[in-house]
């Protein structure tokens, strides 16, 4: 290890305090989990008295420095070469600047720890930092290997590349999930690695609720992987009473393709888009909702079924990914299958005629998300942080 590395943690084990550059994919104002994660992070790094910065990549917000409630974000370009003769010579055009704007940032704040949250572009720039300087390095996995809807990790040789650079390189890995983690091992050589959950803020409540009637609710990215069109199948399936809407939040490039597909299916009039939402809107949605659906096709861990937990809402979780290592089929939630949508319609059905049923999944799921906060969050990362890293 460098020696400026081994200078640097004696101080830190002094005082035990950490200046720590988040570098997110993507952060407000757009929306997700990602984006949920690192600012609740942020936030309570900040609440323990750790300078913290979030560095993400500009999608069309513009390049610059601004505050996101009271935490400095830097937006910066990432630029990765592509295999065309005129997308190298774009590259080499506009590289130097790029990499001039995240050295300046690591010069301005002087990060101990660089910690990539869903490696991406972010992740190839963050590398290269703690490649040129004395920078600790972690990464954090959000499935984005399987779950991304682009295929980055398909098409993209350098990308490939760049995270299995970054899993050797980093002191820890850590993932919301065992799947993620397997992954990550079994197509990027990730040895190791480090399982830490995601959270709620459990004094988010559900109040006054003013959607009216009965529904049945699903909350999420309206991406391929999200399996909305699936869960529109099994709600027609499901033929519940008239009256019973299902209502969608979130927003997403398959929007428009789920709306034809809710008339192709002669549910439209009954199926509710509400867009984005705030966390608040979202607990006040789930706590007058008759369920809760989580449809992905597959999922690293799902905060929504968190927030459905909080919320006191009976959850129906798919079954393909995370949620098997920390629910129990018939206790918190019912296991679902979004692939059978006629299985997926008889579990909305069941969940919607059995009201006994509805309160055992919601009693079981109020006391599994106490596991689950977001303080036990920051104080897993910060424990890895105060780690001595081993030598490489």
């Amino acid at each position: 290890m460098r020696g400026g590395t081994r200078r640097k943690q004696s101080s830190r084990d002094a005082d035990a305090s950490f200046r720590v550059a988040l570098v997110s994919s993507s952060f407000a104002p757009h929306i997700g989990g990602v984006e949920t994660h690192v600012a609740r992070v942020a936030a309570g790094l900040k609440t323990r008295g750790h300078a913290v910065e979030v560095w993400t990549v500009d999608r069309g917000e513009g390049i610059g420095v601004r505050s996101v409630d009271g935490i400095v974000t830097r937006v910066m370009p990432a630029p990765l070469p592509t295999a065309s003769f005129r997308g190298l010579s774009r590259f080499l055009r506009v590289v130097p600047r790029a990499w001039r704007m995240w050295a300046s940032a690591y010069s301005s704040f002087a990060p101990t720890v660089v910690h990539v949250h869903c490696f991406g572009p972010n992740g190839a720039y963050a590398l290269a930092l703690n490649r040129r300087f004395p920078v600790r390095l972690f990464v954090t996995s959000h499935g984005e290997t399987f779950m991304d809807d682009n295929r980055l990790f398909e098409t993209s040789t350098i990308m490939r590349r760049a995270l299995r650079s970054a899993l050797t390189r980093a002191e820890v890995v850590t993932g919301p999930s065992r799947v993620v983690l397997s992954d990550l091992t079994a197509r990027f050589g990730l040895q190791g690695g480090v399982t830490i959950p995601n959270g709620v803020d459990p004094s988010i409540r559900p109040r006054h609720n003013r959607t009216k009637g009965r529904y049945i609710l699903a909350v999420g990215r309206l991406g391929v992987t999200k399996g909305f069109d699936l869960l529109l199948e099994a709600f027609a399936l499901a033929d519940l009473p008239d009256d019973v809407s299902l209502v969608i939040g979130g927003d997403g490039p398959e929007r428009g393709g789920l709306d034809r597909r809710a008339a192709e299916l002669g549910i439209a009039s009954r199926v509710r888009f509400v867009g984005w939402l705030d966390e608040q809107a979202i607990a006040d949605l789930m706590g007058g909702s008759t369920a809760v659906v989580v449809p992905s096709r597959i999922e690293a861990f799902g905060i929504v079924a968190l927030e459905a937990w909080r919320a006191g809402a009976p959850l129906l979780m798919t079954r393909h990914g995370g949620a098997t290592e920390f629910m129990r089929d018939g206790h918190d939630a019912i296991l679902i299958d979004p692939h059978n949508v006629h299985a997926s319609a008889e579990a909305i059905r069941r969940i919607f005629s059995d009201a006994r049923l509805r309160r055992k999944i919601a009693s079981g799921g109020a006391v599994s998300v106490r596991g689950f906060t977001w303080e036990s969050v920051v104080d897993r990362y910060v424990s890895l942080y105060s780690s001595r890293p081993t030598p490489r």
